[in-house]
This record gives structure tokens, sequence and C-alpha cells, in this order.
């Protein structure tokens, strides 16, 4: 919705020199906020089938927890996701729902840490492993 730092740009960075990995950005240049979010509008259900999609087929799902922003949809697809195996979470303190995100990470043993550097690492663990 806006809010959030673009921190999947630097993701993508950190992975630049991985040849065989393919990574998936759900932001998208032509986004438009006014697309009725509904299931009857194309555009929009595309994207969430596309998203949904993408996480089914990961190897690795990295989620970050912004601090600018309460990440709804995140939040659902950690609940969603969260007994996958996939998932890495960067949730930093003061996030306003780390609570949550602290017991579901444990909960379903979900590796969980504070900062987007460290995210990158552990997922970079993963991805070697």
């Amino acid at each position: 919705m806006g809010a959030a730092p673009e921190w999947q740009g630097a993701f993508g960075r950190a992975f630049a020199d991985c040849d065989d990995l393919t990574l998936l950005n759900p932001r998208r240049d032509d986004w438009d906020s006014s697309w009725r979010q509904r299931m009857d509008d194309p555009r929009f259900r595309g994207q969430v089938e596309w998203e949904l999609e993408g996480q089914e087929r990961a190897d690795v799902i990295a989620m970050y927890f912004a601090l600018e922003t309460k990440a709804p949809i995140t939040l659902l697809e950690l609940g969603l996701f969260a007994r996958s195996g996939k998932v890495v979470v960067g949730c930093p303190e003061g996030y306003w729902r780390l609570g949550n995100v602290e017991v579901v990470c444990q909960r379903y043993g979900v590796p969980l840490v504070g900062t987007l550097d460290a995210l990158i690492e552990r997922c970079r663990e993963r991805v070697a492993g």
C-alpha cells in the first residue's frame, strides 16, 4: 500500500551474484491503487493469485515487517505459509505486532531475525544450504 520501504530491491541486489536463483518480487511499477480489491477485478485477482502461486512454488519465502507499515497482507501470508518450512522472517523491535510474529515463528519453527541485513544473511544460508 506504499507505506513500507522498498526493501525487496536491496534484497534482490544482495543476491545478484546467484546465477541459478529466481527471485519473485510482488511489487510492481504498474500497480494501480484504484483497482477494486475484490475477486471480480481480474487485475487484482491476477496479482493475488500470482503471489500465492509464487509462494507455493518457492523454496524460500522471505518476509520483512518494516516499522513503517502494518503489513496486513504479509501477516496473512505468514499465517498461510508458516507451516511450510520455507519461511524466513525479518521483524525489527518496535513492529506493532512483533509479539504475534514471535509466537507464530516460535510455534512453527520459522527463523526470525531483527534486521533486513540479518534476513538477507539467513536467506543466503538457506539458499546455499
